[in-house]
């Protein structure tokens, strides 16, 4: 039975999702930022990683339409064509979650904000480790280099005010 998403596929979706709500949790000015300011940014992430994760599926199912009827096969979508643009669209969406969470636990936003950016870090990593491992690659390796990277974009979003 083939895989409905590649792994590649999939962490890149993960990565993606993540980045798209650091962005938005990133707009939140720390030191002047109120609760509604808080609660605002993160209904933005959320609102942001839907459509996202809605385009991304509709975008899905267009490439597999594309690929088959450049095979000159039929174009007739499948159901497990479907079952990768949901996937995809759960992908985007839920990578949201756990940057969220820490605005849940935490009152104090510099602490929530220092945590959701070690749960962004710690997601890069892990889809870096997974890559390594789909690829035969040195997990360890490549966990450290996708966070490093994405610690250069992160800085790079805050910098541009995202």
């Amino acid at each position: 039975m083939r895989r409905v998403l590649e792994p590649i596929e999939r962490v890149s979706e993960i990565v993606f999702g993540v980045l798209m709500a650091m962005t938005f949790i990133g707009a939140v000015n720390v030191a002047e930022a109120g609760r509604d300011d808080v609660r605002k940014a993160l209904i933005a992430a959320l609102g942001c990683n839907l459509a996202w994760g809605l385009a991304d599926a509709v975008m899905y199912v267009l490439a597999v339409v594309t690929e088959r009827t450049r095979a000159r096969s039929e174009p007739v979508l499948r159901a497990g064509d479907f079952r990768g643009a949901l996937g995809v669209f759960l992908l985007v969406a839920l990578s949201t979650f756990p940057l969220v969470v820490p605005f849940m636990v935490f009152g104090d936003l510099r602490s929530a904000m220092l945590a959701s950016r070690l749960v962004a870090l710690a997601l890069l990593f892990a889809g870096g480790w997974m890559l390594a491992r789909y690829a035969g690659g040195k997990p360890w390796l490549w966990g450290s280099s996708l966070a490093a990277v994405g610690a250069v974009l992160l800085a790079a979003i805050m910098a541009l005010g995202g």
